[in-house]
């Protein structure tokens, strides 16, 4: 079950609105429902979703608007976006993608298909969301289970040190600020000091250590933190 992520559904039918929501739910996602850009825009700004659903022909401003727009802003470029349309010509699907849709589903939608285009989505855009277990070096990450793993061994922690070692796991060699670790694992509004990463890192060590791999979670200097195997001055 996908942990802690969060799919904004973009759709002014009620109708398709409660066929995705019944849809993806049960996979485990998280629903928020918007009905137009409008609202569509305030919920992105009370809680930033991992992925979004937008229905291209919404009242007002259309899906490819709101596409655009959330693309423009550096706090939503990244998001992945999913295009879900009656509009099944070539151009309208490039128009779409243009605008910034990272992928384009058509009307009448199988579940399924719907199913594997997020999960696909969410493994090549943000992989810390994916469901598969995450292998590097001697650290297993198992986010279905919620259970990780180092030399083969159970690692105690709790569950923001999980969501954290998840994450780095999911982005090996790659250096993260405090700043930026408190948007991607604990949420972008979340009002929590830069130095309570520390803490949790410092937790997180404590546990890989347990099982001789605290030398994973590595601290770049003016820089913030990495998980890697390459030696590092800590």
């Amino acid at each position: 079950m996908p942990l802690d992520t969060t799919i904004l559904l973009v759709e002014d039918e009620p109708a398709i609105l409660d066929l995705l929501e019944f849809t993806l739910a049960p996979k485990g996602y998280r629903i928020l429902r918007a009905m137009d850009v409008g609202a569509a825009l305030d919920a992105v700004r009370e809680v930033l979703p991992d992925l979004l659903i937008i229905d291209w022909m919404l009242p007002g401003e259309s899906g490819v608007q709101l596409s655009r727009a959330l693309r423009a802003d550096a706090r939503t470029r990244s998001l992945p976006i999913i295009m879900l349309t009656a509009r099944a010509e070539e151009s309208d699907k490039i128009a779409g993608l243009d605008a910034g849709a990272d992928d384009y589903i058509t009307k009448p939608f199988s579940p399924r298909e719907l199913v594997a285009r997020v999960n696909a989505l969410l493994r090549r855009r943000a992989p810390e969301h994916a469901d598969e277990p995450i292998v590097y070096g001697p650290l297993t990450v198992d986010p279905s289970r919620h259970e990780a793993r180092a030399h083969g061994k159970a690692l105690e922690m709790g569950a923001t040190e999980f969501k954290l070692l998840r994450f780095l796991a999911a982005h090996p060699e790659r250096v993260f600020s405090r700043s930026q670790l408190l948007d991607q694992v604990w949420g972008d509004h979340a009002f929590i000091e830069e130095r309570t990463v520390d803490v949790h890192i410092l937790r997180l060590r404590k546990a890989l250590a347990a099982q001789d791999a605290e030398g994973l979670v590595q601290t770049v200097r003016g820089a913030g933190y990495r998980l890697s195997r390459a030696s590092v001055d800590n």
